[in-house]
């Protein structure tokens, strides 16, 4: 037990350590992707995926004159397997190729040995911070933010509480402990809005975002952001465990399971506009992927098929699209600088 009896946490610590501990964290053990894994991603259900992004980079880097060296980074890569059909795609468009520096920014040594594998005859860089040559850098996060640990909030009767997690006897309990409206302004960099009663948010994911708007405002590039969330003013908790693809007791099976939240993305633009990266895009994974052609690409790669493997190929687009499954769930966030004026996949009907 790391957490010895009577003492306690608050909520982002012990996430990181059940998740990002050295020795016995959640992601720096085990590969969680995948059908026999706790949960599965995009690129791990269709090709097309990447696909899709492959492209919208390639029009990205044209929209703002193909720069002769370009830094495209994947944050969080998890099995690699993005970065490979990504790479793979490009190897059609040599100019593209012959420009791009591909690097990802992964933590966690285990699955960094597994992308390494599958990588091994790419050229590509691990870097384990953000600091980089004076390129123009487009950053891809597809499910990163939501892994990072964060902190709640409660308002009660007009005094705010902090989530913290205690250990009674061997049995972890949630518990709040005051803590001052301005101490939790100073963490979110502005102010609470007066009808906010609950507040969840990653003060790391905060850091990160600085250090890549920084880089985006001095060098260009973009920030293209996929993940589960939603979008309103309102916040609420939506903390959760998950293994085998179902859900979890937060206090079960730490270091096997994952734990994770939905992205505010109300929050995330108002967090990037303050960040001084007023270009911001958003809509949903459906729309997005549907306005770069996904179905169109779909009926030219299945033409020749038989019908077993064709139905194979539009199941997965439906779980991408539809909207009961991944379709509207998953939001896509571009955020760049005002001049590059590139809203490609995001356009209003």
């Amino acid at each position: 037990m790391f957490l010895k009896n009577n003492s306690k946490i608050p909520l982002d610590k012990f996430i990181d350590h059940a998740l990002y501990d050295k020795s016995r964290g959640y992601y720096m053990n085990s590969n969680p992707i995948g059908e026999s894994g706790d949960f599965i991603t995009a690129p791990n259900i269709s090709i097309m995926f990447s696909e899709m992004i492959t492209i919208w980079l390639i029009s990205f880097w044209e929209k703002i004159g193909c720069p002769k060296n370009i830094n495209i980074v994947e944050l969080g890569a998890g099995n690699g397997e993005m970065m490979y059909q990504i790479l793979n795609t490009v190897k059609k468009f040599k100019n593209f190729e012959k420009s791009s520096n591909f690097l990802i920014f992964e933590k966690s040594q285990y699955l960094k040995k597994i992308q390494k594998k599958k990588l091994k005859f790419e050229n590509i860089k691990w870097i384990s911070d953000l600091k980089f040559s004076k390129f123009p850098t487009i950053f891809i996060a597809n499910e990163f933010f939501d892994a990072l640990p964060i902190k709640q909030f409660t308002n009660k009767k007009n005094t705010w509480y902090e989530k913290y997690i205690i250990n009674k006897k061997n049995s972890f309990e949630f518990i709040d402990k005051k803590i001052k409206k301005e101490t939790i302004e100073k963490l979110l960099k502005f102010e609470i809005l007066k009808s906010q009663k609950f507040i969840e948010f990653s003060p790391l994911g905060n850091e990160i975002l600085r250090s890549i708007t920084n880089i985006i405002r001095k060098n260009n590039g973009g920030l293209l952001i996929i993940d589960y969330g939603y979008n309103s003013r309102k916040m609420f908790n939506t903390l959760q465990s998950v293994k085998n693809h179902k859900k979890n007791n937060l206090f079960k099976n730490i270091y096997k399971a994952d734990i994770t939240y939905l992205i505010n993305f109300n929050y995330l633009k108002e967090k990037i506009k303050k960040l001084k990266i007023s270009s911001i895009n958003l809509t949903t994974q459906r729309e997005f992927l549907l306005k770069m052609g996904i179905l169109e690409r779909a009926e030219i790669v299945t033409k020749n098929m038989p019908f077993s493997k064709k139905s194979d190929v539009y199941f997965r687009i439906k779980r991408l699209i539809d909207k009961r499954q991944m379709g509207t769930l998953f939001k896509v966030l571009f955020a760049t600088n005002k001049k590059n004026n590139f809203s490609l996949g995001f356009e209003n009907d």
